[in-house]
């Protein structure tokens, strides 16, 4: 399994970075997140238009799907015409909100010819692009949100999505050989909860005897720890 991050920024982007898109490639190709500027990084990795087999979006934050849109009117219109068509896997209820959103934003006419639109349940196993994928659901704000453990003959990827605090963190990363863990936060927010500190990404990590950790989703203003990874654009592991 190899895993490039297309990108990583927060909820506002880094200088120069792309938000949410992590590309697992073994048997096939699996985007998880598409995030602004994530499609641009895409093609030009491609050479004309992204070749992906599926896409997997965490939830519905823009950062992590809005890429989504131009994709659509690109494989409607524009070089994406002839590209093959992903499988496009949404939290539940997935289908619905997408096209509230499509028919607001005058693209609703053209997901199905651009996607095979899934939505995925809770817990629930599910084959995406030759991998093995688990959505834990995890604590987001009011927001529907799922971490993605992706697993083949070989490896397991955990990824944190967005998430505040939650058991399920540790048990979505358990013995993985890579957690992908969002840490946007220089301290603890005082009401409701809906990202990670560095120190909780750490807690969740131990907890979880994953072999390696990287932060994710992280500002560039704030530092971590040196005992810590960060995820930069273009980062490459095999996992």
């Amino acid at each position: 399994m190899r895993l490039t991050v297309i990108g990583c920024s927060p909820a506002w982007p880094n200088p120069g970075s792309a938000q949410s898109g992590y590309l697992v490639e073994g048997d096939g190709r699996l985007l998880l997140d598409c995030g602004p500027g994530v499609l641009a990084r895409l093609r030009a990795r491609h050479g004309g238009w992204p070749d992906v087999d599926a896409v997997a979006i965490t939830h519905f934050h823009l950062d992590h799907w809005g890429d989504l849109v131009p994709w659509i009117f690109g494989a409607a219109f524009g070089p994406g015409r002839e590209a093959k068509r992903p499988t496009l896997w949404l939290p539940p209820g997935g289908r619905k909100r997408l096209a509230e959103y499509g028919e607001r934003m005058a693209f609703g006419g053209h997901i199905d010819s651009v996607f095979d639109l899934a939505e995925y349940e809770a817990g629930s196993v599910f084959a995406a692009a030759g991998f093995d994928v688990t959505p834990l659901e995890l604590e987001h704000y009011s927001e529907l949100t799922f971490g993605l453990r992706v697993s083949n003959h070989s490896s397991t990827l955990a990824y944190s999505g967005d998430t505040g605090p939650s058991p399920a963190l540790a048990e979505l990363a358990r013995d993985a050989d890579l957690f992908l863990c969002e840490a946007t936060l220089g301290k603890p927010e005082p009401a409701e909860r809906g990202h990670l500190t560095e120190g909780e990404a750490v807690d969740a990590f131990r907890a979880s005897g994953a072999k390696r950790l990287m932060v994710i989703h992280r500002p560039d203003e704030l530092p971590l720890g040196t005992d810590v990874r960060r995820a930069a654009d273009g980062d490459v592991l095999d996992i």
